[in-house]
């Protein structure tokens, strides 16, 4: 990438590519702006292992810095989308562990929610089939979710003798869906099949099996040709304005931290003069 004076956000070494990437624990693919994040243990319901947790941490880290990444699809190999930590790999391993090994554990899964949430594209899960434990959560973190009438998310930490609380679910899951469901759920660890889970808001759109990647990756691409730093803006202040009041959350929008900043953009400016000439406005990020 060339180095434009007064962009610094292009400043060399703050800006990187991630197509060449290769993934070590689960497929990444680039096309378009589109990066798909796909679980590859088709044979084991893609389970997550403690290399795949850490790797995908690291990637969602790296994509706050990627130049050709727009927007993010996360789905599983074959009919599932993730059924959880690996009973073999992670479960069996835990029970060994020690209290600071266990911490540094749930810390670690906790951040890879962290950096889903700050990245600034947008992440679209494709969920089919078996979505479950910690794959609920990697489900719950991105930002909208896609599914099918046969998938079954299950926040299922009780039925371990574990507490509802792991990886953000109990921030994350009422703000979705609603404090009385989420509790329901989290009290119960029952799964949540595909079409409930449309009317309860936690699947965005239900789609058909055979169509349900086509979609995603559909809508993941008109995001991408949108213009991605208004994108990343939205996405940071639906993160911050949790915890902000109503007020407060519409001084914090009129100022720099976010419509001012965006009506200083050349797509903000682009976007008006394709409107004057009756034409598409083409957004590049910038």
């Amino acid at each position: 990438m060339r180095y434009l004076p007064g962009q610094p956000h292009q400043l060399p070494g703050n800006r990187q590519q991630l197509s060449d990437y290769q993934a070590q624990h689960f497929c990444l693919e680039v096309a378009a702006g589109v990066a798909t994040v796909t679980l590859n243990r088709p044979e084991r319901k893609n389970p997550l292992t403690f290399d795949s947790y850490a790797e995908l941490r690291d990637l969602f880290r790296a994509m706050a810095y990627a130049d050709d990444i727009k927007a993010v699809v996360v789905t599983g190999a074959g009919d599932n989308f993730c059924s959880g930590g690996d009973v073999h790999d992670i479960i069996g391993p835990l029970t060994k562990l020690d209290m600071p090994g266990l911490l540094a554990f749930t810390r670690m899964t906790g951040d890879l929610v962290k950096a889903m949430r700050a990245c600034p594209q947008p992440i679209v899960a494709a969920i089919d089939g078996i979505c479950a434990g910690a794959g609920a959560l990697l489900a719950l973190a991105s930002d909208l979710r896609y599914g099918t009438a046969r998938s079954k998310t299950a926040f299922l930490f009780t039925r371990v003798g574990l507490a509802g609380c792991d990886m953000g679910a109990c921030a994350l899951l009422p703000r979705v869906i609603g404090q009385g469901r989420a509790a329901e759920l989290l009290y119960s660890g029952r799964a949540l099949g595909g079409e409930e889970a449309e009317r309860w808001g936690f699947l965005n759109r239900l789609c058909a099996p055979e169509t349900l990647q086509a979609d995603a990756q559909g809508f993941a691409l008109e995001l991408a040709q949108g213009p991605n730093f208004a994108h990343g803006v939205t996405k940071k202040m639906l993160q911050q304005e949790w915890n902000m009041g109503v007020d407060e959350a519409i001084e914090a929008e009129a100022q720099a931290q976010a419509q001012a900043i965006c009506m200083a953009t050349n797509d903000f400016h682009r976007a008006y003069h394709a409107f004057v000439a009756k034409q598409k406005p083409v957004f590049e990020g910038d």
